[in-house]
Parts: structure tokens; sequence; C-alpha cells
């Protein structure tokens, strides 16, 4: 057993508030932050591979696994079907290794209510106006206008969600966000129980006073 016990890191947003940003960010920052390969039913787009940055299932595939709770958890995004496996993540908080999740409100949810929820850590990133979401989705030239406008309507329902989270950032500076955040897993690191060690060291701590009396 490693010397502490791994977080399940979860940073949510609405789509352009900077979340993959932050999330690039933070493994940069510590290269031991593994990022949770989520499965999904979609077809992989050109430059994506298998393994590394989604595990390709069918969705007959993806629905077995939900029903033999191999998935932490699950949800149905923009017609297709997105999840973390169980296994792997469960291996990384025993070794004492952090992962992390850039996943919905909905994801956010499951993982919280499951039998890792001790061990996660929820941040939600707010932009600083919907004038500004709508800019950044616009200056990324990576969707239609239509999938723009999609994803406007469903940025409102995804931060009425906000409060469900441990933190709450406004992504108004970069640099600054990117700084309470980091300072926000490192705190979080040294919850007591993220600390499996405390109770063995307290109990040598007992041990060593009674022998003084």
């Amino acid at each position: 057993m490693s010397g502490r016990r791994g977080l399940l890191i979860i940073l949510s947003s609405p789509s352009g508030a900077g979340k993959s940003t932050l999330s690039r960010r933070l493994r940069d920052w510590d290269g031991s932050i593994s990022f949770s390969v989520s499965a999904t039913t979609r077809a992989p787009r050109a430059d994506e591979v298998d393994g590394r940055d989604y595990r390709f299932l069918s969705e007959a595939a993806f629905k077995r696994q939900v029903a033999g709770g191999d998935m932490l958890e699950h949800a149905h995004v923009f017609g297709h079907f997105y999840g973390s496996p169980r296994a792997p993540v469960e291996a990384a908080i025993e070794e004492g290794r952090d992962v992390l999740f850039d996943i919905d409100w909905q994801g956010a949810q499951q993982i919280q209510n499951s039998a890792l929820g001790a061990h996660a850590l929820s941040v939600f990133i707010l932009p600083p106006s919907i004038a500004e979401l709508r800019r950044r989705l616009e200056m990324r030239g990576q969707d239609t206008p239509e999938v723009i406008a999609r994803r406007m309507k469903k940025s409102w329902d995804e931060i009425s969600h906000w409060a469900e989270y441990d933190f709450v950032l406004i992504n108004d500076d970069l640099e600054e966000t990117f700084a309470r955040l980091t300072a926000i897993v490192s705190a979080t690191r040294l919850r007591r129980v993220q600390q499996p060690g405390l109770n063995a060291h307290v109990k040598r701590l007992h041990e060593e006073f009674e022998e003084r009396k």
C-alpha cells in the first residue's frame, strides 16, 4: 500500500468553460496523475486510438458492462453512451495514484454515490459569462454553428448542477484558476481518508506515550 490512497479528481463544466485545458495542465503539473480513459459507443475520429483516447465499444458490449457493474459511471450524451471502466480506477486508488475524470454532472453524481465516493474530489468550472462561453466555443473552430447552438442550449442544464460539487471555480483567468485548482488537489490529498497509515501511526504514538508514563 502506498503512503496515501489515490484521488478520483472530477472536473466538470459546460463545453467551452476551460475544463479540457485545465485537465491537460493538471497532468503536466503532476505526471503521476492518470487520465481515466472512457469507454464510448461513438465511432473513433481519424486521429483517435483505441485504448489511448477512448475504449471504443459496440452499444451491446457497453450495455453488458453496465449490467455487470463494470462501469463506475455512465451517461448518454449527444446520442452516444460514455462511461468509466471500474477496474483500472480501483487499482489506481489502492496504488496511491490519482485518476482524472473529464465528465459531466451525471457521471460526477454516480462516482460520488459509488463505493469509491469517499476518495472523490469534484470541481465544477464556471465561465465568467454566457457571452464569453459562446465566444470560446466559436474560437475553437471545432464545431458547426448547429453543434455550438446545441452545446449552448445544454450549458444551462449543466451549470444548474454547480452546487453539487465540492469546489466551484470561475475561470475568468486561466493562470489564477489553475493555481487554485492545484491548491485544492494538494490539500485534498491530505484528507484523513486518503492517509491509510494514520491509524497505525496514532497507535504507535499512544504506545510510546504509555511506555513513558
